[in-house]
């Protein structure tokens, strides 16, 4: 059995492997620059989200920065505030006290049991006429003191309601 080989040309081999090698490289060229375009806007697009959360998280630490000096704010007035309350409330107390007292000693020197209960009336009409005076100053100024104290976290409040409805 004979075998007859097929003749190629020398010049069309070596043009053919010449030319694929050619689209090959020329293949791999579109592919990296590709791959390296695509890397840089990736990079990019990172880059400049990375900066956006920094600086979301800038204007956070900022912002409860602000909300912390608010509460410290408005418990340094809640505590002066409830301060002046108390100092109130025991001023009248040592007045009651002392006036309790003045009528005690009074109805020690009475020569009447008529001048015993018209002093016990005349302290009891004072106490409560006092009583309900204390109670409105009192209560009046525990409003204020409300008001005052709130007032920093409404504040805080508004500008977060401000802030945060902008970015949504």
């Amino acid at each position: 059995m004979t075998v007859k080989a097929k003749t190629i040309e020398t010049n069309d081999v070596g043009a053919a492997v010449t030319s694929g090698f050619e689209q090959t490289a020329s293949a791999f060229k579109d592919g990296i620059f590709k791959a390296t375009a695509g890397f840089q806007t990736t990079q990019a697009q990172v880059k400049e989200n990375v900066e956006k959360a920094m600086k979301t998280a800038e204007e956070l630490l900022a912002f409860n920065q602000g909300t912390f000096e608010a509460v410290v704010k408005s418990g340094k007035i809640w505590s002066t505030g409830v301060q002046d309350i108390t100092q109130q409330v025991v001023a009248s107390a040592q007045a009651s006290f002392d006036e309790t007292l003045a009528t005690y000693r009074a109805l020690a020197a009475v020569k009447s049991v008529k001048e015993a209960v018209e002093l016990q009336t005349s302290l009891a009409r004072s106490a409560m006429e006092k009583a309900v005076s204390e109670t409105g100053r009192i209560t009046d100024a525990s409003m204020k003191l409300a008001e005052q104290v709130i007032a920093p976290l409404t504040e805080r409040f508004s500008l977060a309601v401000e802030k945060f409805a902008r970015t949504a």
